[in-house]
């Protein structure tokens, strides 16, 4: 297991940065490495955000150093949701089959956590984020048929757009981790319009099924000073709690969105509209 430690941003500094130091920072380009669990430590919240990609072998999640525990979950809950073929997931509480776009909820405790592809010739995708947690809740598997559905915007406004809320307190309880998948209707681009803040909690997009030669325009920093970054498809990105985090695609497209922070209220934003930005 490989995890990559990367430290916040004021941000003050954050307005001088240039292209290379802004993508340094904040964007994970190889989100699925093959036969590897690949993870960023943030210090936004100490949040985990990653992949693993079990192909020929079962890959075990093992601690690192930085985390300075006896096994990952010992002080932390993860979430997964994959976004690749079927997936068999051993824990010591039990097995998870996962199929494509269902999630998994790892309470705090979990040990003996185990990744693999029910099929190699078409390998799962697990994509991962965790956070610390202070109480043990139980796993749980929750699929799309179990997410609380919301459709927001309109073909109008390139927005039109369906939210599922897949780990979210709403649906399960867990401590301060909340993930779900959004998916744009053919011939809208836009998400995540009006674009909003949140003190309150940090957030990370990973951004998948966005067609071939196509990309994705992600948009960040202070409202009143905002910047880019450009992507690619199995692509993720850390937002600061100060940052909007919005973006327009070249086509239509998925993504996934996490969060954890203080509060676990979904509406907890401070919504800017766009004739506001700058």
């Amino acid at each position: 297991m490989k995890l990559q430690l990367r430290y916040a941003s004021n941000p003050e500094d954050f307005k001088t940065y240039d292209t290379d130091k802004i993508r340094k920072e904040f964007l994970l380009e190889n989100v699925f490495v093959p036969d590897e669990i690949s993870l960023v430590y943030s210090m936004y919240d100490r949040y985990i955000v990653g992949g693993a990609m079990p192909v020929k072998q079962a890959l075990k999640l093992e601690s690192a150093d930085d985390l300075k525990a006896s096994y990952f979950l010992e002080r932390r809950e993860m979430g997964i949701i994959n976004v690749g073929g079927a997936a068999v997931i051993e824990t010591g509480e039990g097995t998870f089959s996962l199929g494509h776009k269902e999630a998994l909820y790892l309470g705090k405790e979990v040990k003996d956590v185990v990744l693999k592809s029910a099929d190699s010739e078409k390998p799962a995708k697990l994509y991962i984020n965790s956070a610390p947690a202070h109480h043990k809740y139980p796993s749980r598997k929750v699929t799309l048929k179990d997410a609380e559905v919301v459709v927001l915007g309109s073909m109008e406004a390139s927005n039109h757009r369906t939210i599922n809320k897949l780990l979210v307190n709403s649906v399960l309880p867990t401590c301060q981790l909340q993930m779900g998948m959004t998916e744009l209707k053919p011939g809208s681009v836009w998400n995540t319009m009006p674009v909003h803040t949140h003190n309150r909690r940090m957030e990370a997009y990973f951004y998948f099924e966005v067609p071939e030669k196509q990309g994705i325009c992600h948009f960040m920093g202070d409202p009143d000073e905002t910047r880019h970054i450009w992507m690619k498809n199995d692509q993720a990105v850390l937002s600061p709690s100060w940052s909007i985090h919005s973006a327009a695609g070249t086509s239509n497209y998925t993504f996934i969105w996490g969060m954890a922070g203080e509060n676990l209220d979904y509406s907890d934003m401070d919504v800017r509209h766009p004739d506001s930005l700058k």
